[in-house]
């Protein structure tokens, strides 16, 4: 289990007041605030819904995400497409390696200055993701 919650600091109630997080024992809570009352729910509750959504977002566009990578990452070859276009396919198992690592607090603040958000409920339950959109057409 990580060592703090994956998405802390991206995580916002559903009045759009940030999210905090602690630790009940050793395991992270991400902690929404009820009227006053502080409920803790387990991250991995919440971590999972996002990156389950994540991979929904993914599916089916394999191929345009594989390609746009490698370019990106400045190798763009049949051969580097072909194994990131793998990767993505098999999502599930690069998620449970995010979950054992995490995310560098880098990476969540990329994430933020991008637009990247997620709202939830007292309960926990993911109701959307804010994620930036493309660029226009035009550009």
């Amino acid at each position: 289990m990580a060592k703090e919650p994956l998405f802390l600091g991206l995580v916002v109630d559903e009045f759009d007041r940030p999210v905090g997080s602690a630790f009940i024992g050793s395991e992270p809570c991400y902690v929404v605030d009820d009227d006053g009352f502080r409920r803790h729910i387990p991250s991995e509750q919440i971590d999972r819904q996002v990156l389950a959504k994540m991979g929904e977002l993914i599916q089916g566009h394999e191929d345009l995400l594989g390609e746009q990578t490698a370019k990106m990452l400045g190798q763009d070859d049949i051969f580097s497409r072909a194994m990131i276009q793998k990767q993505l396919e098999n999502i599930e198992e690069q998620f449970e390696t995010i979950i054992q690592a995490g995310i560098p607090e880098e990476g969540r603040s990329y994430m933020g200055m991008m637009g990247f958000k997620i709202v939830i409920d007292v309960h926990g339950e993911v109701l959307r993701l804010d994620q930036p959109s493309g660029l226009p057409e035009d550009e």
